[in-house]
């Protein structure tokens, strides 16, 4: 059909987690409650690094900027999806659409390379702890930062143009709560053919560049800690990592199960529940995971809670 003989998409409109109304208080509430979650567990620890010099090390920076990223990641997502929640009609412009999903593709790829680069930390930490702080020194760790928030938004950007300069006439309904690229490529009505290279280029170096670090370095820190005749040593090295790897595992299983399955084996409802936990629950459990399995950090609280305690009953 001509391009004149189409009306052209000025808006979406945004399938959401469900359509019955009795579940919008619900799903409301809990989801608000697990966004003030993320916000406050994030802030504190961003907070209680900056407040104890015991965790001014480089691992400590990462985490903070891993706080940081997990609410930006967070919030690209979730306000958005809180107050669809209260309408029955998910009407989202095109301009926010693509907005929102720069922002999410911005900071969750950013997210993937700040993980690779806590691994490597770990490595330098442990294979090499007699130049570790001269190894990532404050410059080096800027710069790593810089790299990371780089690679995300040249990815973001690359992907927002190309699919903006698309033609969309019509359905205009986006099978999820949340724009992201797939399904936005599905109501495209001209070739996408750029768009699927520029996702199989991008996407897969940023998945293999980001992997490999992560299972070269820990590949490095096993052999190295097995050497370790003390085994409380091995403990206390492996311990340092544990955090890591937890969160490394529930950030790219999520991201697995929604992007690496084959397209006729993908499941709507399945591919939601796991997009919510991908977008809204991960960066709630980060915190969490860091303050329960790390001894330095339930270690720098309890001084900052005495401390506070003491003041408080002195005055």
């Amino acid at each position: 059909m001509p391009m004149g003989n189409r009306t052209l998409v000025t808006e979406f409109v945004l399938t959401g987690l469900t359509d019955l109304p009795e579940l919008q208080l619900i799903l409301f509430m809990m989801f608000f409650a697990v966004y003030i979650f993320t916000l406050v567990g994030n802030l504190g620890v961003i907070a209680l690094i900056n407040a104890s010099p015991q965790l001014h090390t480089p691992m400590y920076f990462f985490l903070s900027n891993l706080s940081f990223l997990d609410i930006c990641y967070s919030s690209s997502v979730t306000p958005k999806f809180l107050t669809d929640l209260f309408h029955k009609k998910k009407v989202i412009s095109f301009a926010h659409c693509f907005t929102q999903f720069y922002f999410y593709a911005m900071f969750a790829t950013t997210e993937c390379y700040l993980l690779a680069v806590m691994a490597y930390d770990r490595y330098a930490a442990i294979c090499n702890p007699l130049v570790y702080f001269a190894n990532m020194s404050e410059r080096k760790r800027v710069q790593l930062i810089a790299v990371s928030y780089g690679a995300g938004i040249v990815n973001a950007l690359v992907h927002t143009v190309a699919a903006s300069r698309l033609h969309f006439c019509g359905p205009n309904v986006i099978r999820n709560f949340y724009c992201e690229v797939p399904p936005i490529l599905e109501l495209a009505c001209s070739d996408i053919h750029l768009n699927d290279t520029l996702i199989f280029i991008f996407v897969g170096f940023n998945v293999i560049s980001t992997s490999l670090t992560i299972l070269t370095s820990y590949s490095y820190i096993l052999v190295t800690v097995l050497k370790f005749r003390c085994a409380k040593s091995r403990q206390k090295a492996l311990s340092t990592c544990v955090s890591h790897l937890v969160v490394v595992s529930i950030f790219y299983g999520c991201g697995s199960f929604i992007y690496a399955r084959p397209s006729n084996r993908q499941n709507q409802a399945q591919d939601k529940v796991a997009s919510v936990f991908y977008v809204m629950v991960t960066p709630m459990l980060n915190p969490l995971i860091y303050s329960l399995r790390n001894q330095e950090v339930r270690k720098a609280l309890r001084k900052i809670m005495d401390r506070k305690a003491a003041f408080f009953f002195k005055n």
